[in-house]
């Protein structure tokens, strides 16, 4: 019998989604299957619908029509309660990673697992340093968000994503503001944080170079529809002409330089994922210079963490 929770090994399943601001139709009939433990990513042209479709995802959003399972579990029209408790199996990293100012990189990593669990102080500070290490901010743990760069915030960010130990990840933009030889680094810092974790990362981004790195699979939405989305392999060679152009990064071809029509009852700023829906977060400062390459340490080769009982509360 079809429950409609999608093929078997999807974690996420959305069958005919559609979602309108007024008489605009960002996102119609969109269905897909994202599958357990790899790395998906959703890209298209600016003002597509990318960040909708996360905010419908993750529930923020409600569709006009259509069906999103998650784990085995419909969230549209889901109860407020039971949608909280879906989320506690998600981690999202926001464009500007969405830290606390006032609150050092130490304990906004360790935020959501005090808010959110009933672990003990010591038990916080391990999967704080875990995370902290697999990123590489060992060493600025003390310092605040104001006072690092704005890769190491992205990083740390990260590490706040998982140091829940979610499920699966949603990543809005990770590479955001950054050159592309810090967006390697975070390229990086994404494969290996799936690897050692097994965790579903989905990432909204249109970042083409980043995506044919790490991404396992991948969909393009055009003009509120999802164009094609299979294995990477499988999309690369479709020959589909908007997708070519897009991944080529061509002015010719069937894509126009503004893909927004007009309309007055749209407004893409309330398309917009905001970190202050999921929990209260206070603006982030200005990017300072800093050395955002991190030490990449693997499973396989740990390091000693520096003693941090003047870190930890």
């Amino acid at each position: 019998m079809d429950t409609g929770r999608g093929e078997d090994g999807a974690i996420i399943s959305l069958k005919g989604v559609t979602k309108s601001f007024g008489a605009h139709t960002v996102l119609e009939d969109i269905s897909f299957d994202v599958p357990r433990g790899a790395i998906t990513a959703i890209l298209g042209p600016s003002g597509t619908g990318k960040s909708v479709l996360l905010k419908t995802i993750i529930g923020l959003l409600r569709p006009d029509d259509g069906q999103i399972w998650v784990d085995g579990q419909q969230v549209v029209g889901m109860r407020e309660h039971a949608l909280y408790r879906l989320r506690r199996k998600f981690g999202v990293l926001f464009q500007d990673g969405a830290l606390f100012g006032s609150m050092s990189l130490y304990d906004n990593i360790a935020f959501p697992l005090r808010e959110h669990t009933r672990k003990s102080e010591r038990e916080i500070r391990q999967l704080v340093v875990m995370n902290a290490e697999l990123v590489g901010l060992l060493d600025h743990l003390r310092k605040l968000p104001g006072e690092v760069s704005g890769g190491m915030r992205k990083r740390a960010g990260l590490a706040r994503a998982m140091v829940t130990e979610p499920e699966i990840v949603f990543f809005d933009e990770p590479d955001s503001g950054l050159d592309p030889v810090r967006v390697a680094y975070l390229d990086d810092l994404v494969l290996t944080a799936q690897r050692e974790t097994g965790a579903t990362f989905f990432i909204i981004t249109h970042n083409i170079t980043s995506v044919m790195r790490i991404a396992d699979y991948f969909g393009v939405l055009y003009r509120s529809h999802l164009l094609r989305f299979g294995p990477k392999e499988e999309m690369i060679s479709c020959g589909d002409p908007v997708i070519a152009q897009f991944l080529a990064g061509r002015s010719k071809g069937p894509i126009g330089m503004d893909e927004m029509a007009d309309d007055d009852d749209y407004d893409p700023a309330a398309a917009e994922l905001s970190p202050d829906q999921l929990s209260p977060v206070e603006p982030v400062a200005d990017e300072l210079s800093g050395d955002d390459a991190p030490t990449m340490v693997s499973g396989l080769d740990r390091v000693t963490p520096p003693a941090l009982e003047a870190t930890a509360p």
